[in-house]
């Protein structure tokens, strides 16, 4: 009796292990019977029956996929290397297992020739510049040919955009005559309203004569207090119209 005991008991240990099958709060468990599918298991315990039934077990969590740097020729003809990244998740398990062969390297390969295309169809500049619009672009686009896949792409992001160095130096000269430029117009824009300041205050000043001396004693006190060797002497204006109207002699 011991004997069909010790004999007995690993077998239907090893039956209870084929036909209980767990599934995770995170996975989805496909059920085949006989090679078709019967129904979708929910996180918990699935009996299963051996040799008739078969349970595919679908990770539903979002996938984090690093899309490798691509070589790419851009619209304006410029070579650069640009890698991605794909979050995507499976929101149906049966046509994830039934219509494709595996739905990650699907995903995978179809993010590559999308990115490839997507910044082969764009001027650098716009791909630098508007990174937000050809993450939108690429994300729409993978959506839509993987939702017969069973798989929703929820986001994808440009990660680096590697560029030549000649095109980086180039870029480098044209952000510095750009500020440049930018530098010239301030200095100038400076000027005018200095000089449109200068000009209202000669037309006040012309208005009041008074104003012209309160300005020559405030430069006397200001030019007193600096530290120089220069002696000043204060000569009222108004002196030098008087010599201004002396006719000089006549010389026959």
């Amino acid at each position: 009796m011991i004997y069909w005991a010790l004999f007995l008991v690993p077998i239907i240990l090893m039956f209870f292990i084929a036909i209980i099958k767990v599934v995770t709060q995170y996975e989805r468990g496909v059920l085949f019977r006989l090679g078709k599918v019967v129904k979708i298991k929910e996180e918990g315990v699935a009996i299963v029956f051996p040799l008739i039934d078969k349970i595919e077990k679908i990770d539903t969590r979002t996938i984090t996929h690093d899309i490798p740097a691509q070589d790419i020729i851009t619209k304006d003809n410029v070579s650069v290397r640009v890698s991605a990244v794909v979050y995507f998740r499976v929101v149906d398990p049966v046509k994830a297992l039934t219509e494709v062969e595996d739905y990650k390297v699907a995903t995978s390969q179809l993010a590559q020739t999308t990115l490839r295309s997507i910044c082969g169809q764009d001027d650098l500049d716009h791909i630098l510049s508007e990174r937000d619009a050809v993450n939108h672009k690429m994300q729409e686009i993978l959506d839509h040919e993987t939702e017969p896949w069973g798989v929703k792409v929820s986001k994808v992001e440009i990660k680096d955009i590697d560029l030549p160095d000649s095109m980086q130096r180039a870029m480098a000269k044209q952000a510095e005559a750009e500020r440049e430029r930018r530098a010239s117009i301030i200095n100038a824009e400076g000027e005018l309203q200095a000089a449109e300041k200068l000009c209202e205050a000669a037309a006040l000043i012309d208005q009041h004569p008074a104003a012209i001396q309160i300005r020559y004693l405030q430069t006397i006190r200001e030019i007193g207090v600096s530290e120089n060797n220069t002696t000043l002497i204060p000569v009222p204006v108004n002196l030098f119209n008087e010599l201004l109207k002396i006719q000089p002699p006549k010389i026959t």
